[in-house]
This record gives C-alpha cells, structure tokens and sequence, in this order.
C-alpha cells in the first residue's frame, strides 16, 4: 500500500512538473512570436494581441487540467480501493 501512495506522489511531481515545463516552454514560444511579428508589422498589434491571449489561455487551460488531475490523484485515488479489493481477496484464499 505504501508503494502505490509512493508512486501516486512521483506520478503527480511528473505531472505537475512536465505541465509547468510544457506551459513555461509554450509561452517563451509564443512571446517571442509574437515579438518578432509586432516588430515586422506595428499596425497588426492589436490583431496579434488577441490571439496571443487566446493561446494563452488555451495553454493555461492544459496546464490546469493536469493540476486537476494531480489533484484527484493526490485526494481521491481510484487504485487505492482496487488495491485494497485485491488485498481481501488474496487474504480470504
């Protein structure tokens, strides 16, 4: 029992960690576009303003689904009771 909660938290770091690094990575990208496209052409500003909100957003939005993930693994894990189901079975054989 002790390994699957040791696992549960490793596998929730992971996730927390890799969305942060996807999320971190995403925005440089698209900072930097959005930068070089402003200096080619001033008068599209508001235009690619927009739409780097938007993808923000979305890439916000990855990043809080794996915190809800992490969440749920980390409060209410699924494999604790099959664990514990298996447990019994294999103790009343």
């Amino acid at each position: 029992m002790e390994t699957l909660y040791g696992m549960t938290a490793i596998a929730v770091g992971l996730i927390l960690g890799m969305g942060a690094l996807g999320t971190a990575i995403g925005f440089g990208l698209l900072g930097g576009r959005f930068l070089e496209g402003a200096a080619r052409q001033p008068e599209m500003i508001p235009t690619l303003q927009v739409k780097m909100f938007i993808v923000a957003g979305l890439l916000d939005a990855v990043t809080m689904i794996g915190v809800g993930l992490a969440l749920w693994f980390t409060t209410a894990n699924p494999f604790a009771a099959a664990l514990k189901t298996a447990a019994k079975a294999t103790a009343g054989q």
